[in-house]
């Protein structure tokens, strides 16, 4: 079984944010910090070179013919420039049934993209984080 590239590092988040453009992400980033560490009751971690995670839960693949495994942030984000992209937010069917109610948003296979935090409701953002922190394990 190949092992997971995504892992939490001991990297810096407040330094991945100051990096973050436009400069607008910065704040995006922060604010979503703040919105998720609220929720969640976690502290922000570094998975990988771009993604911050709060919480973990470990998840094994339905596929019968190449079973994968890891652990996996249960919401997190990523202050990319085109969009900021959102993680755990449609994984469980509470949050995917929620999520028309955020906003101005597309979806990709994994997360939710939004152009500009102030383009999603808050209140739905943030019932969604709470959704997604309340996972267990797969």
């Amino acid at each position: 079984m190949a092992e997971p590239k995504t892992k939490p590092t001991d990297a810096s988040v407040d330094a991945f944010l100051d990096a973050a453009v436009p400069a607008r992400r910065v704040q995006e980033g922060q604010r979503l910090v703040q919105l998720m560490r609220e929720e969640t009751g976690e502290e922000p971690v570094m998975w990988g070179p771009s993604i911050v995670g709060f919480g973990s839960y470990h998840y094994v693949s339905p596929s019968k013919t190449s079973r994968t495994e890891g652990d996996w942030p249960k919401v997190g984000f990523s202050p990319r420039k085109g969009a900021l992209s959102l993680y755990g937010l449609k994984d469980l069917p509470e949050g995917a049934a929620l999520l028309p109610d955020l906003g101005t948003y597309t979806e990709g296979a994994g997360c939710v993209y939004v152009q500009r935090l102030e383009q999603v409701d808050e209140a739905v953002l943030r019932q969604l984080v709470r959704i997604a922190a309340a996972r267990e394990d797969d």
